[in-house]
């Protein structure tokens, strides 16, 4: 793909935005297939390279995602003869079955992650900024402690308190949406 010319300036920040916003989920479908985290970092690599130079193959307006898993799909294919030194190996049945699990559990992820932002916005202050900096990147109890102006101990109860009414919340929310996405469900499959 030739990124380089000023036409394709679209398709670079297209491509950059899409790379972007779903390089996690790629790394995910990738890890879930590989035995390794290093070997699903090296084969994301691999994978973005492609999808860089196959770019112009994608349909704007499609599965970005959907789209890049397949090629990730072939890079670990490519990387089998690798892993089959390894005490893990998966066969092609067993990859074949993740494969499908991760199609159907995207989705509950998602939801799952617009339910925790949802509930994180109706934890007071003191308590989402506390939650916040403990997993921030780097940080940890004592950061989190430290900011929130409580000891190591009360902050320790204090994110356990919080984690479950997170987790309360975020189940509440999810189980809200069960009954409406069950309808859509039936409604494709009727139509």
């Amino acid at each position: 793909m030739n990124l380089d010319h000023p036409h394709h300036e679209d398709s670079r920040a297209e491509l950059v935005g899409l790379l972007t916003r779903n390089q996690r989920k790629i790394f995910a479908y990738i890890y879930t297939l590989v035995p390794h985290r290093a070997d699903a970092e090296d084969i994301l690599q691999e994978t973005s390279v492609t999808i860089y130079e196959k770019f112009d193959e994608f349909e704007s307006g499609t599965d970005f995602v959907a789209w890049a898993n397949r090629i990730a799909w072939w890079k670990v294919k490519a990387a089998q003869q690798k892993f089959a030194r390894s005490k893990v190996v998966f066969n092609e049945e067993v990859m074949e079955a993740v494969v499908a699990t991760v199609g159907t559990m995207e989705e509950e992820m998602s939801d799952r992650h617009e339910a925790l932002g949802s509930c994180l916005k109706k934890l007071n202050e003191r308590d989402r900024r506390m939650v916040l900096t403990r997993y921030e990147s780097g940080s940890g109890v004592e950061r989190a402690a430290a900011q929130a102006g409580r000891s190591r101990p009360a902050a320790y109860k204090a994110l356990g308190r919080i984690r479950q009414l997170l987790l309360d919340c975020v189940t509440n929310e999810v189980h809200k949406l069960e009954p409406e996405q069950s309808v859509d469900r039936r409604s494709q499959l009727i139509s």
